[in-house]
């Protein structure tokens, strides 16, 4: 089981990014302000050029969305073995068999989900106090994200076997004692905005498909707390739309 875990992580290096400390021939160290923050990342390598040149960015400010054709996201995620990573930038969770969905662009399966303090995402110029990506791939290689907005009120016992488990130190790493279902961590009604967008850390590679739900689910204060303790701030500014479409469905 270590073994396929070890697999899927190194899989989902690449989509979160991230690295703990900086090595020869690794990407260079980054951060979300000071002088190697978000507004810093295009021109710190050749490879980042896209997160100051790239006309679909994200995150986004999402307003005047326009009602669209769109299905409903068939989620069908499962119990999965889980490794939960402090890669220096977020708690990442890396998942053995979480599952998959299938939305408007096609199947992919579930790798992993991280979280983001304020949530990257805004709706009409506001951010929730968190937000959890949920990264799926598909077959052929393509990227779609699902955003879980949370807004502060009872504390959420999927999140509290998570963050019950969160290294304290960067790098570190912790199996979780039993199988998660990221299901659990979905609100009722799944209606969502949609958007072209990219990942929102270097390199921030575009063609991304995203999914917002619109319904945000519930997490206490103090589990909130909890993770401002690790990181107080891992939010990129929202970018341009540069006239994307924003869609919504019914």
């Amino acid at each position: 089981m270590k073994k396929i875990i070890c697999v899927v992580a190194l899989v989902t290096a690449t989509v979160s990014a991230a690295w703990a400390e900086d090595k020869p021939g690794e990407a260079p160290h980054w951060t979300y302000t000071g002088p190697t923050g978000a507004v810093k990342w295009g021109e710190m390598q050749k490879d980042f050029a896209t997160c100051k040149l790239g006309k679909k960015q994200s995150p986004i400010d999402i307003k005047g969305a326009k009602k669209g054709n769109l299905p409903a996201i068939a989620f069908n995620y499962s119990p999965s073995a889980a490794e939960v990573v402090n890669n220096g930038h977020t708690i990442q969770i890396n998942l053995v068999t979480g599952g998959n969905v299938k939305v408007a662009s096609g199947d992919y399966k579930l790798l992993q989900f991280h979280f983001h303090t304020p949530s990257e995402e805004q709706v009409n110029g506001k951010p929730y106090p968190l937000v959890a990506h949920l990264v799926h791939k598909s077959a052929a290689n393509n990227l779609a994200v699902v955003a879980v907005l949370f807004k502060e009120g009872k504390k959420n016992e999927t999140l509290e076997k998570v963050f019950a488990a969160m290294p304290t130190k960067k790098g570190g790493k912790a199996n979780l004692s039993t199988e998660i279902n990221v299901a659990d961590l979905l609100p009722v009604k799944q209606s969502y905005w949609a958007f072209e967008g990219s990942l929102t850390t270097p390199p921030c590679s575009e063609e991304v498909q995203w999914h917002v739900l619109k319904d945000p689910v519930e997490l206490s204060r103090g589990q909130l707390a909890a993770f401002r303790k690790l990181y107080p701030m891992n939010a990129r500014p929202v970018q341009p739309l540069n006239g994307r479409t924003l869609q919504e469905s019914s």
